[in-house]
């Protein structure tokens, strides 16, 4: 990339690519590479989306690289399902990464080494202070911390030690490597952090190779320089972590110049959780259905749901990159979305709650167009069967209503969509006083015209075909809690919203025979639903709640 397209190019601008341009106009830098290393111990959720769009978009705009790179370092966490899933989603949403997917554990022989060479130069020692000692020791945010009795131990020592952890030895949790920085330090995460610990576990890359796994801030930072990144952006809550990020890089033997991390904030979503751990209590505790729940804020959940790769992309460039942290509206999200299926959805007609109504004046069958998208005639045409008997939503039907209903009332009319205008004469009632059906007459000549004689209809309502339709279970998801930040709850099992799945069984006309998994809808007058596309198929049609059509409708 010459510097000319760097300061011609219009791309949506903030922090790091203010940065970015910087560093290619001065030539630290004569290309961009990015990384996205998610954690395989959970699925993706909306906060996700962000660090996907913003690493690999940024890859995109300047003609660079990203890479996908699992930071695998706690087997007893992951899992392959875990590792098939994040690759699945990003590819969803519209990105490829460089090359083959990368592990942290394609690079544990050379960590291994810089872990020796940190020890060689007197930089780390082996402990065996427990965990709960080590927190003790520690100190806090305004006391200093103490060494460790056994920080001073000779550099032969640490070597002989750290190769009988190695070597499956030691048990587990009696000792680990830490880094020789400062107990003094203000910053917690430079009071000689841990570096490595022993764990037991298969690991689901390397198998039974290793019983000792580094821990993230030594894994992270050399895997980023082995990779040759430019740019590692992370979220705020690693800003301290830097200081170990660069104390590793500088005092190892590694190939330079070395990557620089920077921080922008995460994304807060109003009534989510974007914690992994939290989200997997909701999987194991039954409350949803399994990571994809429609419900949940996986990128797999809001797939389900109807979220279309675009929307989230939009979305993710509408709250943009900054260093200060909030909370974003639902709403926002929602707008995205519904403005991509205004777009982009073909339109359809379902009856959730169906009222039979019989056509008295009409004949038997007769066969109407309706277009596909009102504003898109490229989406071409479907038929309609339209009968003597129809379905219309029990609530677009009132035996008295004031001027502000816009639907059928008795005594007055109303057009049914794509169809002819009607009129409501008698209802029938079943022993309860329930409306069973209502008993109308039609206008012939009111077929995509309005009443010759200037009658003025203004109410439009959807309806089906009592005969020629097809059943289908319509699940309608509001937000999975009660409140605007269920983390900050202390059992969030307690702030589940019991109302957040509602089911319904009615019917869809023909046309949907075909409906495919995550094809999208707008289900006129019932809002943007998409097929399941888990448990919908042709002779069981499932229909999600993707969102309404109107906020706040």
């Amino acid at each position: 990339m010459t510097t000319e397209s760097v300061e011609i190019e219009h791309k949506p601008t903030n922090f790091i690519r203010q940065i970015i341009d910087e560093d290619l106009v001065s030539g630290k830098h004569q290309n961009v590479y990015t990384r996205f290393p998610p954690e395989p111990n959970g699925y993706l959720h909306i906060g996700h989306a962000k660090s996907i769009c913003l690493n690999f978009g940024i890859a995109q705009d300047y003609e660079g690289k990203c890479n996908l790179r699992f930071d695998d370092t706690n087997p007893v966490k992951e899992d392959v399902e875990y590792v098939d899933s994040i690759k699945a989603d990003v590819e969803w949403l519209g990105f490829k990464w460089e090359g083959e997917p990368r592990y942290a554990s394609d690079y544990f022989d050379q960590l291994y080494g810089y872990a020796i060479e940190l020890i060689e130069k007197g930089l780390a020692y082996v402990d065996e202070l427990s965990p709960e000692q080590m927190r003790e020791y520690r100190g806090t945010l305004t006391e200093p911390g103490k060494n460790s009795p056994y920080r001073d131990r000779s550099i032969e020592e640490n070597l002989a030690l750290f190769e009988k952890m190695k070597n499956g030895e030691v048990e587990e949790g009696k000792m680990s490597l830490r880094a020789k920085i400062d107990m003094a330090s203000p910053f917690m995460v430079m009071r000689d952090p841990v570096i490595y610990r022993i764990k037991f576990a298969s690991h689901h890359q390397t198998g039974d190779k290793w019983c000792i796994y580094p821990m993230y801030d030594f894994t992270h930072c050399i895997s980023d320089a082995i990779e040759r990144i430019t740019h590692s952006l992370c979220t705020l809550e690693f800003q301290d972590n830097r200081r170990l990020y660069d104390w590793v890089l500088d005092n190892i033997s590694i190939e330079r110049p070395l990557p620089h991390q920077y921080e922008f904030s995460r994304l807060n979503l109003e009534g989510t959780l974007t914690s992994k751990r939290k989200l997997l209590k909701l999987v194991e505790e039954g409350v949803v259905d399994g990571w994809n729940d429609p419900r949940m804020p996986t990128i797999s959940g809001l797939r389900r749901r109807g979220y279309t790769p675009a929307s989230l992309r939009e979305f993710c460039r509408r709250i943009g990159v900054t260093k200060q942290d909030n909370v974003v509206e639902f709403s926002a999200l929602e707008s995205c979305i519904r403005d991509d299926l205004n777009q982009n959805a073909p339109r359809a007609m379902a009856v959730l709650n169906p009222l039979k109504v019989v056509i008295e004046n009409f004949g038997d069958k007769e066969i109407l167009t309706a277009p596909n998208h009102p504003n898109r005639p490229e989406l071409g045409e479907r038929q309609l069967p339209f009968s003597r008997e129809i379905f219309i939503d029990q609530a677009d039907f009132r035996e008295e209503a004031n001027k502000q209903y816009k639907r059928l009332v008795l005594g007055k009319e109303v057009r049914l969509r794509n169809a002819y205008v009607i009129k409501a004469e008698r209802v029938e009632k079943d022993q309860d006083g329930n409306i069973v059906c209502v008993y109308c007459t039609y206008d012939p000549d009111t077929l995509g015209k309005n009443p010759a004689d200037g009658r003025k209809v203004k109410g439009v309502i959807q309806w089906v075909s009592a005969s020629d339709n097809l059943p289908a279970e319509f699940r309608i998801y509001s937000r999975l809690f009660n409140m605007a930040n269920p983390g900050a709850e202390d059992d969030i099992l307690a702030a589940i919203n019991p109302e957040s799945l509602i089911v319904k069984h009615g019917i869809v006309e023909q046309s949907l025979a075909n409906a495919q998994p995550e094809q999208a809808y707008q289900f006129e007058r019932e809002g943007y639903y998409c097929a399941d596309n888990r448990d919908s198929r042709p002779e069981h049609l499932v229909f999600n709640l993707t969102v309404s059509l109107k906020e706040g409708f």
